[in-house]
């Protein structure tokens, strides 16, 4: 079970572990060892989570979710198996822990007299600067 918050935690019958040969750091061990960690989390049917943090889950991280609904964290840091395996449950419980909290509703704002004064001080300038440069041609 990864715990998320105190009340969010995502149980292990949800989650599908995947081993394969990384590609990072470890000489010709590497060529042996399946240190590479997948984790596989079937979002879509979860119940650990709302639907309203499953969207933000999957409108912050679209390149993290299969067409199945699963969502797919992988680790290759680390030289063993264990160590990239506990990075995709820090990474997991980081990415849900993002998606949980709601974000702040934008509020309109005018921008201000001097603000909108100056900006139509710089066109009349740059206009002025640019009408200089029109006159006759060379004869």
């Amino acid at each position: 079970m990864i715990a998320v918050t105190e009340s969010v935690t995502v149980p292990d019958a949800e989650l599908q572990w995947e081993y394969a040969r990384s590609g990072g750091p470890g000489g010709q061990n590497v060529n042996k060892v399946a240190s590479k960690a997948t984790l596989r989390w079937a979002v879509a049917a979860s119940e650990a989570i709302s639907p309203e943090v499953k969207a933000r889950l999957r409108a912050a991280h679209p390149s993290h979710h299969t067409a199945e609904g699963e969502f797919l964290v992988t680790s290759q840091e680390y030289r063993d198996q264990e160590r990239n395996r506990q990075r995709c449950e820090e990474k997991l419980a980081d990415m849900v822990r993002a998606a949980l909290t709601p974000p702040k509703p934008r509020k309109k704002t005018k921008p201000t007299k001097a603000s909108q004064r100056r900006r139509l001080d710089a066109k009349k300038k740059q206009a002025e600067k640019k009408s200089t440069r029109k006159g006759g041609g060379w004869e």
